[in-house]
């Protein structure tokens, strides 16, 4: 793994929301870090997903290299990932936006819940997804598969770059996770993406709260009448925000 995610910036993290952090990223200039067509299978439970990325990357499979005894060889690189995403990682795998075969199923999902991960990413599909939506870990896919992955997938490479769903993906780059999908932060700008995400969230939870209250958003949202500034600052300290 390239990067640690410190324990400040993932509790920063999973309390503010994908949209923030899209938000946050395209001030950098970084547009294309958000999951195509990936939804939550299970919804995070007690804020954001939050992870580092641990890859897998799977490319067309070749019929004669893709028999069911592939699976005999501890070093296959699913059932390798499966053993290797490292605790309180997300494993992100590149299914090439196919999901006409799955990713993984229920057992090794299973797995990966028990060894502590953080969650489950494919821009494919799972099988068992009944299994894995009971899963106290969340888990994003396009849509359910039942064939086995080696039908049309062979697991090639494990923690690698990769492309999830017109994302880049690189090793160590923090993933986080809600009920809009799964964006991608770049490993060297997460705790100053968190920093401002956090800033953002108070101000949008100030504006919800006047909008709830019946004001206008112009002026309001973004800050263009410096009153609200001077509002949302007492707003702040009477709530310790």
């Amino acid at each position: 793994m390239s990067s640690t995610l410190s324990p400040q910036t993932r509790e920063k993290l999973k309390g503010v929301s994908t949209a923030t952090l899209a938000s946050a990223l395209f001030k950098k200039g970084l547009r294309n870090q958000m999951i195509q067509g990936s939804v939550p299978l299970s919804p995070p439970k007690g804020g954001s997903m939050v992870g580092v990325a641990y890859t897998l990357r799977y490319m067309p499979a070749r019929e004669d290299l893709n028999p069911m005894t592939v699976f005999r060889n501890h070093s296959h690189p699913q059932r390798k990932a499966v053993e290797e995403c490292p605790e309180g990682a997300v494993l992100v795998i590149d299914s090439r936006k196919d999901p006409r075969a799955a990713s993984l199923g229920g057992i090794l999902a299973t797995r990966l819940m028990r060894r502590g991960c953080a969650g489950i990413v494919t821009d494919g599909g799972f099988r068992d997804v009944a299994e894995i939506g009971a899963l106290d870990m969340p888990s994003y896919q396009a849509r359910p598969s039942a064939p086995t992955n080696l039908t049309l997938h062979q697991a090639i490479d494990i923690n690698v770059p990769i492309g999830c769903g017109d994302a880049p993906v690189f090793p160590g780059d923090v993933v986080v996770g809600d009920m809009d999908g799964v964006i991608i932060i770049p490993a060297e700008i997460a705790d100053e993406i968190a920093d401002e995400a956090v800033e953002m969230t108070a101000y949008e939870d100030f504006v919800i709260e006047r909008v709830r209250n019946g004001e206008k958003t112009l002026g309001l949202y973004p800050p263009t009448d410096e009153r609200n500034l001077e509002l949302f600052a007492a707003w702040r300290k009477e709530r310790g925000r």
